[in-house]
């Protein structure tokens, strides 16, 4: 079972409503409060897949991973929010984040075919 907190941690930073650090997934109470079910349900399965990824890497390595390619695409893209958004474990997650039975079909590193 995912262990969630929700509460208004330092570490969600001004502008993030959600986070995982394996193998918690930090929520902001106030963002939380406003969302319908399906949206918190969303929410959660997107923070899920991250629990997922790095579970199957490791998490040291899915951070570093993922603090390069994030570097790598901003210097490319120019833009950090769109960086942001073509990391490779984020379209992963945002690409299936509605679909709560992603588990039953997702294989293992899943995440490469976003590269």
């Amino acid at each position: 079972m995912n262990k969630i907190k929700i509460g208004n941690y330092w570490i969600l930073g001004k502008e993030t409503n959600g986070i995982t650090l394996f193998p918690f997934i930090f929520l902001r109470k106030s963002y939380v409060d406003r969302l319908a079910d399906w949206n918190l349900y969303s929410l959660v399965n997107h923070e899920s897949i991250h629990l997922k990824q790095q579970a199957e890497m490791g998490v040291v390595f899915f951070y570093v991973w993922y603090l390069l390619e994030f570097c790598v695409r901003t210097v490319l893209i120019g833009n950090t929010d769109a960086a942001y958004r073509r990391i490779c474990f984020e379209k992963e997650a945002y690409e299936n984040e509605g679909n709560l039975e992603y588990f039953n079909t997702r294989k293992f590193w899943s995440f490469l075919k976003y590269l």
